[in-house]
């Protein structure tokens, strides 16, 4: 298995550029919002996707990558474009907690932008006291294994890596460490103490 990687996710987002008559990923995003901004009251997500703004081509990609597996992803400025998220505020922080209460999971995408984020450790800290299912996604250069080693707290939490099963099937594992893994249906529905763990 491995990591994402960073020329597989821009490459993902380059094909809905390409399906969207070569628009830019920002405009795809906004027209994106637009469309979502009516319905989306009560809707329930599986990811929420915690973010860097200035990472957009790669959340477009990230967001492309885990659709393609059949789950519902939360991006603020898609699905809440009335955010300002330059602004740590009490409007944006209740939208923000109404919609982690209704996602499954968190996923903390690092990228060299996310350690400048407002708003990402916090999300990952509320997100954790509240489900516990908070997972990173870290973007590399280059990808050769599923090994991750994360810095700080972010070291706490299990990474996603997106690879086939035994079968073909492209799925999402939740690994523990580099050894020991679990997909993320499994690690969805059970609470984290209960993990039963493959090992490779």
């Amino acid at each position: 298995m491995a990591l994402f990687n960073e020329a597989d996710v821009r490459a993902r987002a380059q094909q809905d550029v390409t399906r969207n008559f070569s628009k830019t990923a920002s405009e795809i995003i906004t027209e994106a919002s637009l469309e979502a901004f009516n319905d989306l009251s009560y809707k329930t997500y599986d990811v929420f996707l915690s973010h860097s703004i200035k990472d957009a081509e790669l959340i477009l990609g990230v967001k492309g990558l885990i659709e393609d597996l059949g789950y519902d992803v939360y991006i603020d400025w898609i699905d809440d474009p009335q955010l300002n998220r330059n602004e740590v505020s009490k409007d944006t922080a209740n939208k923000l907690r109404d919609r982690m209460k209704n996602s499954k999971s968190l996923f903390y995408v690092t990228t060299e932008n996310s350690d400048n984020s407002k708003w990402m450790p916090w999300e990952c800290g509320y997100f954790d006291g509240i489900k516990e299912k908070v997972a990173i996604i870290p973007i590399k250069k280059s990808s050769f294994n599923n090994e991750y080693n994360g810095q700080e707290y972010l070291g706490l939490y299990p990474y996603v890596v997106k690879e086939n099963s035994n079968n073909g099937k492209e799925m999402l594992w939740v690994h523990l460490s580099n050894s020991k893994y679990t997909s993320y249906e499994n690690w969805i529905k059970t609470s984290n103490g209960k993990i039963q763990w493959k090992e490779v």
